[in-house]
Parts: C-alpha cells; structure tokens; sequence
C-alpha cells in the first residue's frame, strides 16, 4: 500500500451524513418542540450536492474497522430512536434540552449546547442542559460509553435545532407579513426589515405545532460556525469548582438515610451468619440492619454512624468467587488461556510477552445512589451511563412494571467506565425494599479498591516478521482476564446476550475486533482476544482493551526499528498508512524536538494510536536517573518521572477544542499511571490497596511539568471519537521512553507492581479506621 493516499474513515462516512439536507419534525406542544428524523430531505439542485467531496479510489484493505467499527456500530443502532430526543424553545428565551447520555466530567453538556447553540444562533448561555431519565424507548441511544456521545449526537441536535430556528423564523415573518429567507436569527433575538426584531421567547408559543409535522431542514455549512469549533470554557466550570454541582450525594430526597454495607474479606463472598445483629441495632443512630446478597447494610442517621456500626459488625462469610487465588495463579491461568500465534516464520522475526495487573476502575466520586421503594413502585437516583439497562433489571428484580420504576439519571465526578455498573443501585433497592425506607447508599474508598471494578489482568504476545525493510506479518494474541460487558449496548438483550456462557465470549471477541486498528502497513495482520476467569469484577475501564493492545505493540515497534537500524519516529512515519496519520505523528514529533541531545537515564518515547474516526501521537520524555527514581514518597515508589509530554490529536472537526485538550490532559495522566505506578495486588483472593493513599494513581510527583497539546485543524465535516483516544497512545509512549532510558524494554505493567510500598490494611473490619495523623504530613 506504499503511496496510497488512504483518507480518514470518517471522509468515507454513509451517504446521509454527508449531506446538509435533513428532515426534522415540529412536535405538537404548547411551545415550539422539534426533533431530528435523520432521514436526507430530497434535493433540490446543486446547491444540495454532499458537503464532503468523493473521496478518490482506495486500495482495499484488510481492516474490519476501516470497513465498521464499535463506533458506527453504535451511532447505527442509535439512529431509529433520534427522532425521540427533542429540542424546546421556551417563553422566556432559553432552550431546554434533556441529553440521553451522562455526564461524569467529560464535558459533553457543554459540547451539546454548542451543537444547539451554533444551529439555533442563540448564545451559549441560553442552553440548558439537563440529563434525560432512563428512556427505555430510546433503545440503543441512551450508552454512554466508546467515545461515542457526541459522534452520534452530532447532526441529531443539529438537526432538532435547525428545525426550531426555521419555525421561529416562518413565526415572526407570518406576524411581519414578509418571508423567513429576509429574516435573521441571531443571539436570540429575531430581527427583519424596518428594525423589526422579536425574542424567540415570545415567538415560541405561535411557532408551536398543533400537531406533528414533518419538515425539512438545512444545516449551517462548517464555514459559517461561529461556535462548533472555537474553544469554550465548561458550562459547569463554576458549579463544579465552588461545589454548587449536584451529585447523587448531594440530592436531598425526603427520609433518605445514609446507608453503608459491610462486605467480605474476599472478592464476592457471602454472609453465613451475623453474631451481633441486635447489639449494631442498638448503636447510636442507627435505624436499620439488614443482610443483604453483597453483605450486612446499615441504615443510620450519618455515614459516620454508618462507619461505626459497620466496623462493629462481627460476620461469618462463606468464601468468594476468588477464593486463594493470586497475581502467580491467575497468570498462570492466562498463559493456559492463551491461543497460539502459529508455526515460527522462516523469516527473522521480534516476538515478546507483556503482562498487565490488575488496575482499579474507582472514581474521585464515591459510588452511590439513592432509592426509595414501595410496594408498587420504585425511584432511584444516581449517576449511570447504561440508565436504561439499570431501569429493565431493578424492575424485574422488584417484579414490578417498567413504568412503575423511575431511573433518574444524575451527574457523575467520574467514571471511566465504572458507571456503566450499576451495583449501587441494586444495593440501594435491596435495602431499600427490605427495610421498606428509602436510602442513601455510599461505598466506601476500601469497598471499591476490593470489591469494585477493575480492569482485568492480561498479557499480550505479539510477533512481527520482516525481511529486509519489509514487514511480512504482524500477530497479536491478547489473553484477559474476562471483562463484563454486560451492559451490552444499554439496553436489556444485548446485556443479557453478553452474559451467556457462549455469547460473553462472542461479545467481547466482536467487541475487541470493532475497536482494534491497525495502523501501520505490516502486511498480514491478525488480532484475537481470549478471555477467561470469571471470577472477578470487571469492566470496560477507560479505552477498554487498546492501552495494553497498543502498548504491546507500540513497545515491538520500538524494537523492530532498532534491528533495523531506523529511528523509532521514522520507522513509523514510513509504515503508517495514511497521510492524516502522518501528519499527526510529525506534528508530536516537531513540537517535542524528537531526537534531541539528552542525558545518560533520560530520554524520549513516541508512539500512534488510532481508534474511531480519530488519531493521536503522543512524544514523551522520562526521567529515569537514580536521583529521581529513588527521591522519597511517603508509603509510595517514586520511580521514573515524565517531564515532557506532546499529544497530537487529529479528531475531524473538534467541536469544543479546549474540552479536548483537557480529555487528552486526562489521557496523559491514564497513560502514565497505567506504564508507572497504578496496579493492584491480589492475594489470597483479596486486593491490597484500600484506598487511595495506597493505589498510586499518576500524583503531582509524576505530572510532567512541561506539557503541551496541539489539535490538528479540522480536517472534515464531523468530529470523531475523543474521550478515550488519548489513553493507548500516552501509555505506550512512557514505555517506550522508559525502555529507551534503561536500555530494557519493560515487560511488566505498571513498573513499580513488584515493589509493595505501604503496609496493607486489614479486611476486616472492612472500613479501614480514619487517619489520624494527617497533620504531621503537611509540607
């Protein structure tokens, strides 16, 4: 494929997204209500030819995800029900729109209401976002999730505010006795011949429908934004950094107790017997004691009586699903697991194994949610991403109607992944339907370091054959612990299909093959997944399989370039496959001055990742010299410091340029944490870490201080996938420095895993007791 021109995927998108002509729907309201079809209105001239040009002839190419892929498979089974989210324009000037998705920090309300913002011409602070209850109608369109929101999202809210701008227009032109063509709409005001001009508050009323109409609509063209694609601050910046923001913690729902549960020694064990129910009952505060099927609740009037009486516990547990089993034994039975890569090539080839720990997938924000049920109906409130599925299972665990279960969906400090699990949740409605109050339900720092979520243990084998300066194949065989993916695809069959015995494996195989590139021209190619090991709490942490995928790969890149006497960023720029690739990779590697002079124990790693329409390149530098390794962390290893970090990243057109500085300056720190510092220990069927004093997530000490990101300009229509991009390409990056530094590839992930630096707190009681001497630490 030397030569060819191969153009992103997204420049290659159905025929219905490259075109400007939609039909929308005016819904009959009281105000001016109107929704997207996503259905091509007909043409009517050239006017109407594709905003995106033909794209030349392309060599074929092997790649499922040049063809489809997790993504487009999403955006697809979304489209049906977009004609079910809706725009409303109210009487006072502002618009409401409820956003099927959840937003956990990573910026979507402020990008969907520049989307209505720009169509509509209304200014930015006029748009209202709120997060839509679970919808079970909106089948497939209410996952959050793949970096997917605002790629399908993307023409529906524009199209849904198209369509309330023309009718806002056609209502103040009937009123003016003129057309809508000599009318404008601009910062919410509408303004016509004579100096005419109206609020589209007073007009929402006499733009409404008395009944449902199909209309078509024209969408603004890219060289008439004023909003898409100018850096904005977040709309919920202030909320979020003086505390006004409202998460489920924070809602005060009448009656609602705190509530905390005891849990097991070991992953998933099970309550045998409780020997002092009556005397915790009996605590100060305390209102409720229950066993439950995840371990003892308690109901009582603070979280800090709640701590008590769940330290005072005194529980007999039958043993986990893990029950002895640690790091050595689980790798044990991946290498079992592991599918061979085939008879050794005649030609030379570079083969190696990596090994990836266990990593938690807590968020800064506790897990937690809130229920109130009765005996024919419920209500739950808490910050989920798969809303519906969560609505489908609390109902028929409750035996109770769908429409008597109400799911409300609340912002979330965080997920990466963790909310597609709704666990508290089912907790919350457990107890709550046992002691028949509502509650307030709150995990503990210890519960979801040890009985969370957590990204599974793997390893990765990959070999690549070559001769002379070609490369003849590549193979990668990626042996996992099984990830959960059974919040399918946010609705209650494909969640239930990812839970059979055979159709897990299906799923996470599909899965994986729709989310894998390749992005270099390495001739044959071939990925598997493997997964097995069921036994512990997993899930879809952030960018899922591609950052242990990609560092694998990234690391025989490094090592492929050397035997053959090329420079790592050269090698790669002459096998990627394309020119927008290219042109991401020399910008990283331009603005970091890739192979500049540098100390002995110090140098720089860059590596590639592309994924959803989009690519990234990331150039780091490491710091890898005994003075910095060794330098003293209270219960912790320093090691190796990033000081210098660049990150290209090329997303189409990126709708909100600063939220995507910030999403890969959140990447960067995934990156570093998972190649440095963050791991959990497993033993004797339990993990170690307790809390975040002793999981090293990527801390000060580690930040580079030099960082900077560039974002390509736009180079197409619509914005690709972006809230996980920027995770492979980063990890890859640090191992690739590190190995460069140290002159020894590093197989195992996180670096630091070998060395237990903090003394493990006990299980039980399972509430480690509060820290007492902060103070003595203060700098």
């Amino acid at each position: 494929m030397t030569g060819a021109d191969h153009s992103p995927r997204r420049d290659r998108l159905p025929q219905p997204f490259a075109r400007r002509r939609f039909l929308g729907y005016v819904l009959a309201a009281p105000t001016l209500t109107t929704a997207a079809q996503l259905v091509p209105a007909p043409r009517a001239g050239a006017a109407d030819a594709p905003a995106l040009s033909a794209p030349s002839p392309q060599i074929p190419s092997p790649e499922i995800t040049e063809l489809i892929d997790l993504n487009d498979v999403m955006t697809v089974a979304a489209l049906p029900t977009s004609g079910l989210i809706t725009v409303e324009v109210n009487t006072d000037g502002t618009i409401s729109f409820a956003l099927p998705r959840t937003e956990v920090g990573q910026g979507i309300t402020t990008s969907t209401a520049m989307l209505i913002a720009e169509e509509l011409g209304v200014p930015l602070k006029q748009v209202h976002i709120t997060l839509a209850d679970a919808r079970p109608e909106l089948l497939f369109n209410q996952l959050t999730g793949g970096s997917n929101t605002t790629f399908s999202t993307y023409t529906p809210i524009r199209v849904a505010a198209a369509v309330a701008k023309n009718r806002l227009l056609e209502a103040a032109a009937a009123d003016w006795g003129t057309t809508a063509a000599a009318l404008s709409l601009e910062a919410g005001v509408v303004k016509g011949p004579g100096n005419r001009s109206a609020d589209i508050g007073s007009l929402s009323r006499k733009a409404a429908g008395p009944r449902t109409e199909q209309v078509a609509v024209r969408l603004k063209p890219r060289d008439m934004f004023t909003v898409i694609g100018k850096p904005h601050g977040r709309v919920d910046a202030l909320a979020a950094v003086t505390g006004r923001k409202t998460l489920t913690l924070d809602l005060d729902v009448p009656d609602a107790l705190p509530t905390m549960v005891c849990r097991p020694p070991t992953i998933n064990g099970k309550v045998a017997s409780v020997s002092n129910l009556d005397q915790v009952r009996a605590l100060p505060g305390v209102t409720d004691v229950v066993v439950i099927s995840t371990g003892v609740a308690v109901r009582a009037a603070t979280f800090g009586r709640c701590i008590d009486a769940v330290r005072a516990l005194r529980v007999t547990w039958k043993p986990g699903t893990a029950e002895g089993k640690s790091d050595a034994s689980v790798l044990k039975a991946l290498e079992a697991a592991e599918l061979p890569l085939g008879l050794p090539p005649l030609t030379p080839s570079v083969e190696e194994k990596f090994t990836f720990h266990f990593r938690s997938n807590s968020a800064l924000e506790p897990n937690a949610a809130i229920a109130d049920v009765r005996s024919d109906r419920a209500e739950i409130w808490s910050s989920l991403k798969a809303p519906i599925v969560a609505k489908e299972a609390i109902a028929a665990r409750l035996g109770l109607p769908l429409g008597a279960v109400k799911v409300h969906v609340t912002e979330g400090g965080g997920s990466f992944g963790r909310k597609l699990f709704f666990d508290a949740a089912l907790e919350a409605v457990e107890v709550s339907q046992k002691i028949r109050k509502p509650v307030k339900l709150m995990w503990h720092r210890a519960d979801d370091s040890r009985q969370g979520r957590t990204h599974p243990m793997a390893t990765s084998r990959v070999r690549i054959a070559y001769l002379g300066d070609t490369v003849l194949s590549y193979k990668q065989r990626h042996t996992s612990v099984s990830t959960d993916l059974g919040h399918g695809l946010g609705e209650i069959f494909t969640a239930l299909a990812a839970k059979l015995p055979v159709g897990d494996i299906g799923f996470s195989e599909t899965f994986f093959q729709l989310s894998q590139s390749m992005p270099y021209d390495f001739g044959a190619n071939s990925r598997l997944l493997s997964e097995t090991d069921k036994s512990f709490n997993t899930g879809s942490m952030r960018n899922v399989y591609s950052p242990d995928v990609t560092c694998a790969r990234e690391l025989l890149v490094d090592r492929l370039a050397g035997r053959m006497g090329k420079d790592p960023y050269r090698f790669r720029r002459d096998f990627l496959r394309d020119d927008a690739a290219r042109a991401v990779l020399d910008k990283a590697a331009e603005t970091g001055n890739w192979g500049r002079a540098m100390p002995a124990g110090t140098a720089q790693g860059i590596a590639f990742h592309s994924e959803y329409h989009s690519a990234a390149a990331v150039l780091v530098e490491i710091d890898c010299r005994p003075e910095t390794v060794r330098r003293p962390v209270r219960d912790g290893v320093a090691g190796p410091r990033v000081t210098k970090a660049v990150i290209a990243v090329d997303v189409g057109l990126a709708v909100n340029p600063r939220g995507l500085e910030a999403q890969m300056m959140g990447c960067l720190m995934d990156g570093i944490a998972l190649t440095l510092t963050s791991s959990l220990h497993l033993r004797d069927g339990h993990f170690l870490e307790a809390s975040w004093d002793n999981y090293f997530y990527t801390r000060q000490w580690n930040t580079p201080p030099e960082l900077k990101i560039i974002v390509m300009q736009a180079t197409g229509d619509r914005p690709g996938g972006a809230g996980e991009l920027g995770v492979a390409p980063s990890m890859a990056a640090v191992a690739c420095a590190y190995g460069r530094a140290t002159g020894t590839m590093p197989t195992a992930f996180p670096i630091n895993h070998g060395t237990l630096s903090f003394a493990p707190k006990p299980t039980v009681p399972p509430v480690p007791a509060s820290p007492i001497d902060g103070l003595d630490h203060v700098r």
